[in-house]
């Protein structure tokens, strides 16, 4: 790898950059629960925008004829008692009640006892969030996300007791039983014990959100969630927080405007478009693509580099996202279900249609608003820009280091470390594989391995398997690794044998052809042929 591509990532870093990515891990950690289920949320929301009494197509049978108070077996049961016309059970259930109820909290749930303690954790984690759900007169999405890893923790500690210990011969029948066993025991302890703990945590939280709406306080919400997105805690934030409470919302109140606090495409788009006319040098020319990228396909780290590379923008993502909020405060408006991605299209496919003109508004007015502080910022340094060098994405990013204390990144600038258990990085062992990863494993890592998979396979590499992953479901068995800077001591935690490059952005660095020009030569050596 060329040096210019690419230099050594120090052993130790600060104690606030030890605190940000013990922060990141927990909220990426979070969101790993969240993220492999956004499918179940999203096809939930869907069924809820066209079938309930207030949706499109209105159906009792599959929206359920109970009300919001209903939308459990418990409120459906009571309903069909009290029934005396041969109504059957299904119809006052329909399939809102049960999805919300059962089908997210245990997908959940079991998501986090995978990432403990893999399938068996999975499950153990599943039987235990039952205990928890019927336990319960709240959608427990919150009691998922703790009994699911924490039950999946248990189980594999009692497994660590008579590890190696058992006959040949009996492992299964060991297994089996104490799977069932511990299992039980925990959903039993979940149904008395956890469940009324959580109900009253849920109750609490929810009141919050009650409380900073009567008091119209919700859009200071922006001053702690657009300050956390450009820090990559945005998943953590939104699937690992915002989700859970809006989904609770939605069974209350049939919508939530916490799913769009942090997926909201406006203020991010104003940011990019006021780059694009007042921006100069690479960052206005990379700003028009980047602006479709994140309105359209949704991924919204795509715009963080921007604003690192000026940081008194985050000011305009502020009050754009303030904007944003407020609008819905204002119009009551919210959405069925997550807007995931946070695309434009996947905003609208979520928003029930007595919200449209708040949710619309609301993403035209903060993208305005972020758009016109970002023009007046953008405008008010452009001399200085001009005349320093301030339109070479490297003296942008020197600068903003130095005005934050802290290395900053810009779209398409590199400033690459590598290094890992002593590898040198100019490593000749044959490249077979390469991993991307980011926080939630999708979005922004998916596009850079596909870049980096079409120029493979131009340069006749397409034996190089490429493919994308969550930072946490990393594994110690591949050649290559790539992440965005923050990320990397993590990944390097998780894949601790691999060769680790960090980028400042997935979508264009020139490292890419550095890994082009390694597989090639490495690879056709490897194989006998010229190198």
């Amino acid at each position: 790898m060329s040096t210019s591509a690419a230099t050594t990532t120090p052993a130790t870093t600060s104690r606030g950059k030890q605190a940000q990515v013990r922060v990141q891990r927990f909220g990426a950690f979070l969101s790993a629960m969240i993220m492999p289920n956004l499918p179940a949320f999203l096809a939930w929301g869907l069924i809820t925008s066209l079938f309930i009494a207030a949706g499109w197509l209105p159906n009792g049978i599959l929206g359920g004829f109970g009300n919001a108070d209903q939308m459990s077996w418990q409120g459906a049961a009571t309903a069909l008692a009290q029934a005396d016309d041969g109504t059957t059970f299904r119809q006052y259930v329909g399939l809102v009640g049960p999805m919300v109820t059962y089908l997210l909290p245990i997908l959940i749930a079991n998501a986090g006892g995978r990432i403990v303690y893999r399938e068996r954790g999975g499950v153990v984690a599943s039987i235990v969030a039952v205990g928890m759900i019927t336990g319960s007169t709240v959608p427990m999405f919150l009691g998922a996300m703790i009994v699911g890893p924490a039950s999946a923790w248990v189980m594999k500690k009692i497994d660590s007791l008579w590890a190696g210990r058992i006959r040949p011969g009996f492992e299964m029948l060991v297994d089996m039983f104490s799977a069932g066993i511990a299992g039980a025991a925990m959903a039993v302890g979940a149904f008395f014990g956890f469940a009324p703990i959580v109900t009253q945590v849920s109750d609490w939280l929810g009141s919050v959100v009650s409380w900073m709406a009567d008091n119209h306080l919700m859009p200071l919400m922006a001053l702690v969630v657009e300050p956390a997105k450009v820090l990559f805690l945005n998943n953590a934030i939104g699937n690992g927080v915002l989700v859970p409470l809006g989904a609770q919302e939605v069974v209350d109140t049939g919508k939530s405007l916490l799913f769009l606090v942090e997926s909201n495409p406006g203020p991010g788009l104003g940011i990019l478009i006021a780059y694009t006319v007042f921006g100069i040098g690479a960052a206005r020319s990379s700003a028009p693509g980047a602006a479709i990228v994140q309105f359209i396909g949704g991924i919204h780290e795509v715009y963080f580099p921007f604003v690192l590379m000026k940081p008194t923008l985050i000011l305009a993502a502020i009050a754009g996202g303030a904007t944003g909020i407020a609008t819905n405060v204002v119009f009551g408006s919210g959405l069925r279900g997550p807007a995931a991605p946070g695309s434009i299209i996947a905003v609208l496919a979520a928003t029930p249609r007595d919200s449209f003109v708040g949710v619309i508004l609301s993403v035209v007015l903060s993208f305005v608003v972020t758009f016109l502080i970002a023009a007046v910022i953008l405008r008010a340094s452009r001399r200085r820009d001009l005349e320093t060098g301030g339109g070479d994405l490297g003296a942008a990013i020197a600068q903003t280091e130095a005005n934050k204390g802290k290395s900053s990144s810009a779209l398409g600038a590199m400033s690459a470390s590598v290094g890992s258990g002593g590898q040198d990085s100019t490593a000749t062992a044959p490249l077979r594989s390469v991993v991307f990863a980011c926080d939630a494993g999708m979005g922004s890592s998916a596009m850079g391995a596909s870049i980096l998979r079409d120029k493979l396979k131009k340069a006749g590499r397409g034996d190089v398997t490429v493919v994308n992953r969550a930072v946490a479901t990393l594994e110690d068995d591949v050649d290559l690794v790539i992440t965005q800077r923050e990320l990397t001591d993590r990944a390097r935690r998780q894949a601790p044998s691999a060769r680790h490059l960090s980028v400042d952005n997935f979508l264009s660095s020139p490292v890419y052809d550095d890994v082009v020009r390694e597989a090639t030569s490495s690879n056709v050596a490897a194989e006998g042929g010229p190198s």
